[in-house]
């Protein structure tokens, strides 16, 4: 599994230079041009000067853990150095201060290399804001639907014949998980944070037929070590099963919800659906009070985390108000308001 080392939470925990200057005199942007805002990792640096010093800097930043450790220390590196020699500093450098970073997050601090050095260049253009678009490396890859409605294995589980008992909709949210979950590294199981005889379960149940050894026998690729999964959220999410009309199926939902959040990236990809809406309605259908405690329609990674963080007596986000945030489009989903 994927771990948090002591190094990266550490950084993680540090908020000295987390937020925004005033009248700064550098301010540098990734993830927050027009179509990513929202939909995609996001990070902003400010910076102040003292003639060719960086006096001051501070960060914003939509994005895991490791994201959040890679700007912490990016804007120690940053702070009391020389703009000239700054100009030189690399994702490799921030990676190294924090003791080293997974392959899989190793675009973390690219994403945070970029938006500072976005800032720096901002310094020299006179403070004119610097906005930079995510590469490859830094996150900015394909964030669309990983299954479509023609992935052999969602058509192939839909070919199955329908219960009665279970409705079309979830259906096809189960096909999409276990389509999308195929594809990966390791057994479904383990993709979905269940155990294997649930798994058969759930394709029995939904559907009836279908050969459920495709996504069993596959070897552990320890070259794609698994992402932990946050045991805080997992209880926090079947907190909320009991409330549901069909307490089996929830539980299902919960271990999977927790499972997929461990994925980078948005909820709703990781689970292999199509929209994000489908996610939201998944969650009324089956943990009902998980639903109705989001009653803004924060989008749904960030809303358990947010609760996680909360209730350790942690602050993920330091506005009072939502609504008059500046970062209002970070949190909640236009499509779900």
């Amino acid at each position: 599994m994927i771990a948090y080392t002591e190094t990266i939470r550490r950084y993680a925990a540090d908020n000295r230079y987390v937020g925004q200057l005033d009248n700064p005199d550098g301010i540098g942007e990734v993830g927050l041009d027009k179509g990513e805002v929202g939909r995609q990792l996001a990070v902003r640096f400010t910076l102040n000067m003292d003639h060719a010093l960086v006096k001051e800097v501070r960060f914003q930043v939509f994005g895991c853990g490791f994201t959040v450790a890679a700007c912490a220390a990016a804007a120690g590196l940053a702070k009391g150095g020389r703009l000239v020699d700054l100009q030189g500093l690399s994702a490799k450098t921030i990676a190294q201060q924090l003791g080293g970073l997974p392959e899989q997050r190793s675009y973390c601090a690219e994403l945070a290399c970029q938006a500072l050095q976005a800032a720096l260049t901002s310094v020299s253009k006179g403070s004119q804001l610097i906005r930079s678009q995510l590469t490859e490396t830094s996150g900015g890859g394909s964030h669309g639907p990983r299954v479509t409605v023609d992935d052999a294995v969602y058509k192939a589980l839909l070919a199955t014949s329908s219960p009665a008992s279970i409705s079309a909709v979830d259906r096809k949210l189960f096909a999409c998980l276990l389509a999308v979950t195929s594809a990966e590294p390791y057994p479904v199981d383990v993709s979905l944070g269940l155990a294997p005889e649930i798994v058969d379960k759930i394709i029995a149940t939904c559907f009836p037929g279908f050969d459920g050894s495709w996504g069993q026998n596959k070897l552990i690729d320890h070259q794609h070590p698994r992402l932990e999964i946050n045991s805080d959220v997992l209880s926090l999410l079947l907190s909320h099963v009991e409330a549901s009309g069909c307490r089996e199926m929830a539980g299902w939902l919960a271990h999977i919800i927790a499972a997929r959040a461990a994925q980078p990236g948005h909820l709703w990809i990781a689970m292999g659906l199509f929209e994000r809406p489908q996610l939201t309605a998944a969650i009324r259908r089956h943990l009902p009070t998980l639903a109705q405690a989001n009653n803004q329609g924060m989008r749904w990674k960030r809303y358990l985390f947010k609760q996680v963080c909360e209730a350790n007596g942690g602050l993920l986000c330091k506005s009072p108000n939502c609504q008059d945030c500046s970062e209002y489009e970070l949190c909640f989903a236009p499509q779900e308001s």
